[in-house]
């Protein structure tokens, strides 16, 4: 009698993670704004309509967050890692107000500012996935994300001081992104861990959210250098 085969291992949320950040990662040239950036051939007048997009998907992002909280709040592990995040969207505000002094952007510019229906997709697909997504896919989606969008953080920071003469205080909103942050990174393991063990989590799902997240983020990017 043949014996039954053993049971496959369970992939750990470090695992998926990974492999998540890596099967999703964008392709180096399809970011168009950022290539020109650290180059120095964008124009400067780009930082001003970054700041003033970041604007609105800093406020939407952080409505999905919190909603995407109260959505696990029977799994407190995912509750917690969304609840970071959206603390981390009310300190993201508050560092692009440096930028957006720099820009010489007044409150009623910003008030009054009509966003570019490509720049708001990114935090438009956020919310819907906040309104159906299972938590623990959005999480792993997200994380890879933030790979990307970290990395772009880190490039355009150096641009800043070596081509665009800004002040720090102008850069502090790139720099808090493009460093390391290892409670978020703790807390997504922890989420994403718990939608394993649950049964919550199916990275083959997660993995079709984040290739959106990834191309809205890519088109995020590119509408800003239109």
């Amino acid at each position: 009698m043949a014996r039954p085969a053993p049971d496959a291992p369970r992939p750990t949320a470090a695992a998926v993670l990974d492999e998540a950040a890596r099967s999703l990662t964008p392709d180096t040239d399809a970011n168009r704004l950022v290539s020109r950036i650290e180059a120095g051939a964008a124009p400067r007048a780009v930082f001003a309509t970054f700041a003033l997009e970041q604007h609105h998907v800093i406020s939407a992002d952080r409505l999905s967050f919190q909603h995407l909280a109260r959505r696990a709040d029977g799994d407190p592990p995912v509750a917690d890692f969304f609840d970071l995040l959206a603390q981390g969207e009310a300190l993201a505000m508050k560092q692009l107000a440096g930028l957006a002094d720099a820009c010489e952007l007044t409150e009623r510019q910003i008030a009054e500012y009509q966003p570019r229906p490509g720049c708001q997709a990114y935090p438009s697909y956020a919310a819907r996935l906040a309104l159906g997504g299972e938590p623990s896919d959005v999480a792993i989606a997200l994380t890879a994300n933030f790979a990307a969008w970290g990395g772009y953080c880190a490039v355009v920071e150096a641009a800043m001081r070596d081509h665009y003469a800004f002040p720090e205080e102008a850069c502090q909103f790139f720099g808090f992104f493009a460093g390391p942050a290892p409670a978020v990174d703790e807390k997504a393991r922890q989420a994403v861990q718990h939608g394993l063990d649950t049964g919550q989590a199916r990275p083959a799902t997660a993995h079709r959210y984040g290739r959106l997240l990834q191309a809205y983020e890519l088109m995020f990017w590119n509408c800003v250098a239109e």
